[in-house]
């Protein structure tokens, strides 16, 4: 673990640099609670100072000298002082003292915790202040007595008082990210931001709580937290001290609230003193929250509630769950989550005895995606005599928690309870799904259709083949599929999440043929009926966002990619570890960022998703194939390769519906190792056999890479009747009369341009693709302009250019390597430093070389570049990458 380095903050020290440097003279002084990050923000603030410039002088307060005379400026007067002198000559002595010593230069007085500077201290900094060439700055603690002199500061002017406030969500997935030397799983920064509240000190003893349990795990360069916290000795003293002594009262306020929060006022003050809970409030230790027309109770940081639940003994511990409980069905479980909350407090007290209420309550935990609690509700449950439907959603669960050989076991155990078509159906459906996308059995296809042919029921049939027909989608059998899902639709007896799972398949396959309103039409439909399938089916939310992502990402709508990503279904598939629905997810996030030009996002939201599916069946492949694709888009074949083996290793076979993005990796991968022939080979083969199966809107994609590698009159497709074939310009065209979107007309458009080589054409479609925030497609259209571009027109083309590779970041496709000239690392170096205003003999100088080399190198660079001097070498440079892909401008 590396040092803590100083991350986010950027606006504070930037407004405490200005106070120093700034016109007014006014100081600044940051106030907070403990731990908050007062004291490093003022270190960083004074490091950044010039002692050439400022006399500066720091000073750190403390309880020990707040009471001695002078004591909190003891780092800075000199030990002896003269005799005989008044209070006030003392003060004006040590002003003078600093005034000397500071030989003309601005003061800087910096003082940490500045609340507990004994009172002669206090008065020589309020009298400092008042110097025109003196600035304070400093820390106070909020709840903190302020000496009055201190106080006086912002009352008259002298300096602003700052309210700093915790670390937010991003600052401290940075700070993380920083100290850990690598990105942290989405979920591990939420829970450490929510344990810390945003609080640096916090998070810090937190980091090194997790990191000595040996819970914190890299996968794929991911960090990731998958253990319980144990509370390090520091930590667990530090929360002590913050909570304080406490009477009986208010221990039970307090506990009561730690077991059962967020809990209803009216509901807590039914079991303790009302007197209690106005104490336990008052001394900061539980606070209430709004929430519609109940006023909540909850702990003033989630900090307080591991400690008092770690310190609870367990027999308390069980009769507080106990007591929670039964007041909770006195009044009626009157919100959706008090079914859940009861039974989780019946179990963790030992007295659930009702295996229908944890059935129930496991039930609604899965429909939030909660797979841990929904887990241990289910498997409570059977335990309890749950019987079939125990064993039935225990064993779904367990699929989606990536333990399905565990699932098999759990439904066969209940095989012998299956004593008519209603349960066969839910069996087959469930243990179908558990072998074919849990283990991987092709074969399970034929079995439950099979089976399901027998049933009676034709409820019972439709459910079973809903589930065949999406089976069939992914091995690829789309005609069957679509005829098995549109016989589910037309079945009236069929239940509602059967139909709905249907149209999830029908969906599907409408988006990959380019058929996107439809598609759309038909996942709106399924979206509008969540709430009669959720609780049966939960997972069905799963084949839907595979359905909305497809068509999304197909189209080139990252805008709306952007608003699933954003939905509730992330939130609780992050929270509950659903991890296929976050795992999807952040592959879509990746793809977005990646065609934004965003290429560290990209990786890191790649590899997040990789980290996250690292022992699924099912996306595992697609995020490998998406990680190829990110570090393709950054030159870097090295890594395109290794991810690109990985999605080979990893996809599954019954998730070949997802070809066409793998394939499409693959062809990326080989132009990332500039095997531009293997390439435009394989994307060809690619684009025949999405033809052949009818994948329109995949097919569309293809032909745009194809056009991106230059070969917009490359032949594709089957020979025509005259005995030509159609070149990759005619058949974009044909597609933009059948697929749905703005995407095709364009792509169209821009193979066209290609194909002619002109020039405005090219920088048309550029800002078209540009205003979709396309970025790649549209910097890669703006660098073919360059290079169709005479003279006269290459200045123009190269300002579209640069500006459009300032959007995105080390972007080094094969159309943007094209423009990169064959400079030597020299000439590169020599070219820089001259876009930059550098002079010949500076460069010289610079570079140890005589003048005439350096301008025997820049007459190479301008005819390698194309340039005629200086004046266009700037505007040459920012439109193409560098060495490293970067923009050396």
């Amino acid at each position: 673990m590396s040092r803590w380095d100083f991350v986010g903050r950027t606006d504070e020290l930037h407004r405490l640099l200005s106070a120093i440097g700034g016109p007014d003279g006014r100081g600044l002084l940051f106030s907070g609670s403990a731990g908050v990050g007062k004291s490093r923000l003022l270190r960083e603030g004074v490091a950044a100072l010039s002692p050439d410039r400022y006399a500066i002088w720091s000073v750190s307060a403390s309880a020990t000298t707040a009471a001695l005379p002078f004591g909190g400026l003891v780092q800075v007067l000199p030990a002896e002082q003269p005799q005989g002198l008044s209070p006030a000559g003392i003060l004006r002595w040590a002003v003078d003292l600093l005034q000397e010593q500071a030989a003309g230069r601005p003061i800087v007085l910096a003082i940490d915790d500045a609340h507990l500077l004994d009172p002669p201290s206090a008065a020589l900094v309020h009298l400092i202040a008042r110097a025109e060439n003196t600035t304070v700055i400093g820390t106070l603690r909020n709840g903190e007595q302020i000496p009055l002199p201190i106080r006086a500061l912002w009352t008259d002017d002298l300096v602003d008082l700052v309210e700093l406030g915790p670390l937010g969500p991003t600052e401290t997935t940075g700070l993380l990210a920083a100290i850990l030397n690598g990105p942290v799983d989405a979920g591990t920064a939420d829970r450490l931001f929510r344990l810390s509240a945003g609080n640096a000190l916090l998070l810090r003893e937190l980091v090194l709580a997790v990191s000595s349990s040996g819970e914190l795990s890299r996968t794929y360069g991911i960090w990731k937290w998958t253990g319980r916290l144990e509370l390090a000795p520091s930590l667990t003293d530090l929360i002590d001290t913050r909570i304080g002594q406490l009477t009986p009262g208010v221990r039970s306020v307090v506990e009561l609230v730690a077991f059962g929060e967020p809990l209803g006022l009216q509901l807590l003050q039914r079991a303790v003193d009302p007197d209690d809970v106005e104490t336990a409030e008052e001394r900061g230790l539980i606070s209430m929250v709004h929430d519609d027309r109940r006023l909540n109770v909850r702990l003033a940081h989630p900090l307080y509630g591991e400690v008092i639940r770690r310190h609870c003994p367990v027999s308390r511990t069980r009769r507080l769950q106990a007591t929670l409980a039964d007041l909770l069905e006195q009044v009626g479980k009157r919100r959706r989550d008090d079914l859940l909350r009861v039974a989780v407090w019946r179990l963790d007290s030992g007295t659930a005895q009702d295996p229908a209420l944890l059935l129930d309550a496991g039930a609604q935990a899965f429909g939030r995606y909660d797979v841990p609690l929904a887990t241990r509700l289910a498997r409570a449950a059977l335990e309890a005599d749950g019987g079939f439907y125990a064993a039935e959603l225990l064993a779904t669960i367990l699929m989606f928690a990536d333990r399905s050989s565990e699932a098999i076991e759990v439904l066969d155990s209940v095989a012998g309870e299956i004593h008519d078509d209603r349960r066969r159906g839910r069996w087959l459906t469930v243990r179908g799904m558990v072998s074919y996308w849990g283990l991987s059995r092709e074969s399970t296809v034929e079995e439950i259709a099979a089976q399901g042919a027998a049933l009676a029921d034709p409820a019972d049939q439709a459910r079973v083949r809903a589930f065949e027909a999406i089976m069939r989608l992914h091995r690829l059998d789309t005609g069957a599929a679509l005829r098995l899902a549109q016989a589910v639709l037309d079945r009236p007896a069929a239940p509602v999440a059967a139909r709905e799972l249907a149209r999830c398949t029908i969906a599907h396959l409408q988006a990959a043929q380019g058929q996107y309103r439809r598609s759309a039409t038909a996942v709106a439909r399924v979206q509008a009926e969540a709430a009669r399938w959720r609780n049966d089916m939960p997972y069905l939310q799963l084949a839907m966002e595979l359905a909305r992502g497809t068509r999304l990402a197909l189209s080139g709508d990252l805008t709306g990619i952007d608003a699933i990503v954003a939905d509730e279904f992330a939130d609780l598939a992050g929270a509950g570890d659903f991890r296929l629905g976050t795992g999807y997810l952040a592959i879509l996030q990746a793809y977005v960022a990646r065609l934004r030009g965003r290429s560290d996002e990209a990786l890191k939201t790649s590899l997040g998703a990789c980290a996250v599916l690292a022992t699924s069946q099912v996306y595992a492949g697609l995020a490998h194939a998406e990680r190829a694709q990110a570090a393709a888009l950054r030159g870097d074949a090295t890594h395109a390769a290794e991810a690109m083996a990985e999605a080979d290793r990893t996809h599954a076979p019954g998730m070949a519906v997802l070809y066409p993005w793998l394939e499409q990796a693959r062809g990326a991968v080989y132009a990332a190792a500039d095997d531009l022939p293997a390439a435009v080979k394989h994307l060809c083969a690619l684009a025949d056999r999405l033809r052949a199966d009818g994948f329109a809107g995949h097919e569309l994609l293809v032909l745009l890479d194809l056009v991106r590698l230059d070969q917009a009159a490359a032949p594709v497709g089957p020979t025509c009747t005259d005995g030509g074939r159609r070149t990759v310009a005619q058949r974009l065209t044909e597609l933009s009369e059948r697929v749905d979107g703005m995407l095709p007309p364009l792509a169209a458009r821009y193979a066209r341009a290609a194909a002619d080589g002109s020039p405005a054409d090219l920088l048309a479609v550029a800002d078209d693709f540009a205003a979709r925030d396309l970025v790649v497609y549209a910097a890669e259209a703006a660098a073919l302009a360059v290079q169709h571009a005479g003279r006269d027109g290459t200045g123009p083309a190269r300002e579209r250019l640069a500006a459009l590779l300032r959007r995105g970041d080390r972007l080094a496709t094969p159309a943007l390597r094209q423009l990169r000239p064959t400079l030597s690392d020299r000439e590169w170096e020599i070219a820089r430093l001259a876009a930059e205003g550098v002079t010949s003999r500076l460069i010289a100088e610079q570079l140890h070389l005589s003048s005439r080399t350096v301008e025997n190198h820049l007459q190479r660079v301008y005819s390698k570049l194309g340039v005629a001097g200086r004046a266009e070498l700037r505007a040459a440079l920012r439109s193409m990458p560098g060495h490293d892909g970067t923009d050396p401008a």
